[in-house]
């Protein structure tokens, strides 16, 4: 065995660079903490080559004195903590001392920088130590030249120059969210990239995100003691293929949390379906006792202290929002109109004998105009009145806003399946049926049908074999008589089979009501009086989620009177 011996300065920094540095964007990444922990108000961002040739950031903070600036660039000195208290409790983004020594013993580094009302600046050589005077109007310079220029075994694993300055401005727009009132100024090759005037939150997010994300994503404000949540949630409307658009702060600092991620995921889960990714900005804010953020050199993983409180407040905060029914603030706008007095109303052409016709006046009545004349501005309810139905498919509505387009099969998809949540624990209410329905069924759905009696029960159906191929239909939940009920029953069959027993069954509950849902909702090219289309609005604005369908779609979208104006050139 050969003898213990301590390993040489550089040798260690070497070591710790392997966690600090991976590539370009870890440098920008520690380098931009240190400008704002330094109070900077403007920052620049000038990359060579990817950032393996250059990196250079030029902040307009407090500056580093001429005698600390051997200390800037020693392991383990710092000015952020001084104690087991401070380390416990640090609010600043750096704190482990190690960034710059660790960056010096890969690169060739040089720090530039003026004290406020100093006479002039000091530049100190990382590789000779040596310090001279230099020019700069204030703050700090750091440049970093020729990564891995001495350790050309790590080089070797770099991407192509396009590749790691994507990496180096994903950084920057990290720290840029987290920041909306630090100027950013990013350039790569000389020529600008990214330009961020300081601001607000909302502003720098719509920057950086764009208009569509801003007119798709819900504000998120919520607070619980010492937590707060504030940001944005996009509705499902604006998923992702791909989980690139998800940003999480904790105290100001980007963070890859288990616990977060999956609270997020647990409010998405209902209203967001197949392999899409939901996108947001959030920020969550706590006393720097309960979350200790010591854990990694990259400082990007965390532990709180308390990780279950954490988990239930960010989920029901994302949830509530998420949830929100529409309201009047959703669709403000000029002053309203009086709702239009058709000549004649449309009526349904036929009623199915499986359709109740007590259900079905029931449905027409709740959403019935008012007789008012005109309606004021503070009782116009936000979706308006219907004015008629396109295609068998579409409600157009006028609102106070504008035109109204919605989607009739999907919102009333949501309007059942949150129905169906909510009375599912107390067994729906059943609607037997004035004329049991008979429906040609294969051996596997008769037997499944057997096998899951007692489930099908308690979802509320009452069903039965009538023959080796036929299943008779005698009731059905009430809120799903519109619905094709052959189609429903075949789904519902086929969703038990996949799932198992009842057991089974009852851990996948919220797809089961969700297939309920799809097939029990009103169908396109279905004929609907204004009546049941006022009726579907008016459900619209009292339930939960109703923005989206179970599948993640849009229920509908607001065309305001100025988008129509512009689309006839109306005032040119």
């Amino acid at each position: 065995m050969p003898a213990i011996k301590p390993l040489a300065d550089l040798l260690i920094s070497q070591i710790a660079a392997g966690e600090v540095v991976e590539r370009p964007a870890s440098v920008v990444k520690e380098l931009l903490e240190n400008s704002l922990d330094a109070g900077a108000r403007a920052i620049t961002v000038q990359l060579a080559e990817g950032g393996v040739r250059q990196i250079r950031v030029a902040d307009d903070g407090g500056g580093i004195p001429r005698d600390e600036l051997p200390l800037a660039l020693a392991r383990h000195a710092t000015s952020k903590i001084a104690s087991l208290d401070d380390l416990e409790n640090v609010a600043s983004l750096g704190f482990r001392g190690e960034a710059l020594a660790s960056i010096a013993a890969v690169a060739r580094v040089s720090i530039t920088s003026r004290l406020h009302g100093a006479s002039h600046a000091w530049r100190i050589d990382a590789a000779s130590g040596a310090i001279a005077p230099a020019a700069l109007g204030g703050g700090t310079v750091i440049e970093v030249d020729d990564l891995y220029f001495n350790t050309p075994a790590r080089r070797k694993f770099l991407k192509r120059e396009h590749t790691e300055f994507a990496h180096c401005e994903e950084a920057c727009r990290r720290v840029a969210l987290a920041h909306p009132a630090v100027a950013f100024q990013v350039q790569h090759n000389g020529r600008s990239v990214l330009h961020l005037a300081a601001g607000e939150a909302a502003r720098r997010v719509t920057d950086l995100f764009g208009e569509e994300f801003a007119a798709q994503a819900r504000p998120i404000e919520a607070a619980a003691g010492s937590l707060r949540l504030s940001g944005y949630a996009a509705l499902p409307a604006y998923s992702r293929a791909r989980g690139d658009a998800q940003y999480f702060f904790v105290n100001g600092r980007f963070v890859r949390d288990k616990v977060l991620a999956h609270a997020v995921r647990e409010a998405y889960a209902d209203i967001l379906h197949g392999q899409r990714h939901p996108a947001y900005v959030l920020f969550l804010e706590l006393d720097p006792h309960g979350v200790d953020v010591n854990v990694h050199p990259a400082k990007t993983e965390v532990r709180f202290r308390e990780g279950q409180a954490v988990h239930q407040f960010v989920f029901h905060a994302l949830q509530r929002a998420l949830a929100a029914p529409l309201s009047h603030a959703a669709v403000a706008a000029p002053p309203p109109q009086a709702p239009p007095t058709p000549l004649a109303v449309p009526r349904q052409q036929a009623l199915a004998v499986e359709q109740p016709t007590a259900a079905y006046f029931d449905f027409a009545r709740q959403g019935a105009p008012p007789a008012m004349p005109a309606a004021q501005a503070g009782e116009a309810p936000p979706l308006g009145y219907a004015l008629a139905q396109l295609h068998g498919v579409y409600i157009l509505a006028q609102n106070v806003a504008g035109l109204v387009l919605v989607d009739m099969h999907a919102a009333h998809e949501r309007i059942l399946y949150e129905k169906l949540k909510t009375t599912l624990d107390t067994r729906p209410a059943v609607q037997p049926l004035l004329v049991p329905v008979v429906m040609a069924a294969s051996g596997e759905e008769t037997a499944a049908a057997e096998a899951h009696a007692e489930t099908l029960d308690r979802l509320g159906f009452e069903l039965a074999a009538a023959g080796p191929r036929e299943l008779v239909v005698r009731a059905v939940p009430q809120a799903l008589t519109l619905g094709r009920i052959p189609d429903l029953v075949r789904a519902l069959l086929a969703d038990l089979e996949k799932f198992g027993a009842s057991r089974a069954a009852a851990e996948h509950r919220n797809e089961l009501l969700a297939t309920m849902a799809c097939h029990g909702a009103v169908r396109a090219h279905r004929t609907l009086s204004l009546p049941e289309m006022n009726a579907l609005l008016r459900q619209m604005e009292e339930t939960e989620r109703a923005d989206q369908c179970n599948h993640g779609r849009p229920t509908w979208t607001q065309l305001s009177m100025d988008e129509l104006d512009r689309l006839f050139l109306r005032g040119r």
